[in-house]
């Protein structure tokens, strides 16, 4: 299931989509830690769009950033299969939808001062200098996220579909071995 723009703009208005807790997440590597930030930061910005008919000014940052979004949702991505395999796509879109659904939640707690308090965000983002870090302009921000992802200190752990694979191949290969 993708996130369409109906499907967010019904699950933000209604504030009632129920959703299942994001699977145990694996850690992210050092690449992928970013992508979580800019996930934030442009499930933020588009919290505010809609919320403050910001529309414009979304479409602009999307325009402007696309190679750095593209880059980014690549190393998400990556994140989501190899921490899930097969289930990747379906934990990817549970994670976009929460983000959404959490940030949404913080507009609706502060009623009318919430556009006071976001709209800025924009003109922040929009006047940064060409070819600045989106990532780290989104780390500094720190946006609400629905789940804990911690950074792998060490090489990441192979999901436990890529060990099943392993195992099965070493044991064909004992076996093609132990027959000659």
């Amino acid at each position: 299931m993708r996130l369409t723009l109906p499907r967010l703009i019904a699950g933000l208005t209604a504030g009632q989509m129920l959703i299942a807790p994001l699977a145990q997440a694996a850690c992210a590597t050092p690449a992928e830690k970013p992508a979580f930030d800019v996930a934030g930061l442009k499930s933020e910005l588009m919290v505010v769009a809609l919320t403050c008919n910001e529309r414009d000014k979304y479409n602009s940052f999307v325009v402007r950033y696309q190679p750095a979004l593209m880059s980014q949702d690549r190393a998400l991505n990556n994140y989501f299969r190899r921490a899930f395999g097969r289930a990747a796509q379906k934990q990817h879109d549970d994670y976009i939808t929460q983000l959404a659904n959490t940030q949404s939640e913080t507009g609706i707690q502060q009623g009318t001062l919430f556009c006071m308090h976001n709209a800025n965000l924009f003109d922040e983002v929009l006047a940064l200098p060409p070819g600045a870090d989106l990532a780290g302009y989104a780390a500094a921000k720190a946006f609400v996220q629905p789940a804990e992802f911690t950074t792998c200190t060490t090489a990441a752990p192979h999901t436990k579909t890529a060990r099943t694979r392993t195992a099965s191949a070493s044991a064909r290969t004992a076996s093609n071995t132990s027959r000659h």
